[in-house]
């Protein structure tokens, strides 16, 4: 069971206001780990009755995220594009329903969105779980670049158009798939789209999940006073997933995670996460008691990351850069203008 008690560290994080340039980025002694399951970090916590929306929940660690939270009596509508797959994937499940939803499509985005303000509910948690990689320059009907679109756009627009739902529930999250990723790049406001640069699919994998760290602290910045926090989660490397469906052979053989007969290599095998393992952060971000004061933070291995600063020996935590607080509000803006969608916090 989680261990309530506030302990003198919890106290000062909690005195802070804001994660801008990583003030509350500290572990708080979860008691969770790398090892820990979505069954671990959900256990004794009451989530019954709670409204989820979940992009991409319906495979991988989101089709894992879906499970815990509908077993554990919440009401989950799962967003997808491919209706028949999750149709098959979510089939049996109670609690749970299926909408369309295609995160590059803004016409799309506001359809669902309107459809789910109009029934009144409130939205406890929203989790903005899908994302691409590994794939080639694409772009969409507005010109940007797709990881971009998908990762961080969609998702951006989605939040703002749910706000009013989000507000509703007087305490509820975000919880937003970032990644170590990030640390790839930062983000370039003066080339988002790879048109004055050469493109390469991980700058552009990174740069989104920057976006994704930027946004969750800015946004957690802005909704704290309605009781609405946001969070960041880096779900580690986690084997029999899809992400990588679009990466060639040769690319994993030339990064050392194939051998020359295209199997896995048994140490990579071995850091692999499971499933359940690698949807454990999202669970606990979306209900753990430990975070009802906090916001704004990335989280790792069920708990708060640590700051991973120039000098630091760590292969893990979040870099600085993707909490900074000049960046954050830049973003906010950019995010405005490429979709066109005003979210104003009030």
């Amino acid at each position: 069971m989680i261990e309530k008690k506030t302990t003198i560290k919890q106290t000062q994080t909690k005195m802070k206001t804001n994660n801008y340039q990583g003030a509350l980025q500290k572990p708080l002694g979860s008691g969770f780990d790398a090892n820990s399951t979505t069954n671990d970090v959900i256990k004794n916590i009451n989530i019954t009755g709670k409204n989820v929306i979940i992009t991409g929940g319906n495979v991988g660690i989101g089709l894992e995220t879906t499970k815990t939270l509908a077993a554990g009596g919440a009401h989950v509508i799962v967003l997808v594009r491919d209706l028949e797959k999750a149709k098959t994937n979510l089939e049996g499940l109670s609690h749970v329903e299926i909408e369309k939803l295609d995160l590059a499509n803004p016409e799309s985005i506001d359809a669902f969105a309107k459809k789910f303000n109009a029934s009144g509910k409130p939205l406890h948690l929203l989790i903005n779980n899908a994302g691409i990689m590994w794939v080639p320059l694409r772009k969409d009907s507005r010109g940007i670049e797709s990881q971009l679109a998908v990762n961080y756009l969609g998702h951006f627009q989605l939040t703002a158009r749910l706000w009013p739902a989000l507000k509703k529930a007087n305490g509820a999250r975000v919880v937003n798939l970032s990644s170590f990723g990030h640390h790839f790049s930062s983000f370039h406001f003066d080339d988002p789209n790879f048109e004055q640069r050469e493109y390469e699919t991980l700058l552009g994998y990174g740069q989104s999940k920057t976006a994704t760290n930027l946004f969750s602290v800015e946004l957690d910045n802005r909704a704290k006073e309605f009781n609405v926090r946001s969070f960041s989660v880096h779900p580690g490397s986690v084997g029999g997933t899809d992400l990588a469906r679009e990466a060639s052979l040769e690319l994993f053989q030339q990064m050392g995670i194939l051998d020359d007969s295209g199997n896995i290599r048994p140490e990579i095998a071995a850091s692999l996460k499971t499933i359940p393992q690698g949807a454990a952060t999202t669970v606990w971000c979306a209900t753990s008691p430990m975070l009802n004061d906090l916001g704004g933070v990335y989280c790792e291995d069920g708990d708060i990351a640590a700051l991973d600063l120039p000098d630091s020996s760590l292969s893990t935590g979040v870099s600085p850069y993707s909490l900074d607080e000049v960046s954050a509000k830049k973003l906010w803006k950019l995010g405005e203008s490429l979709t066109g969608v005003e979210f104003k916090i009030v």
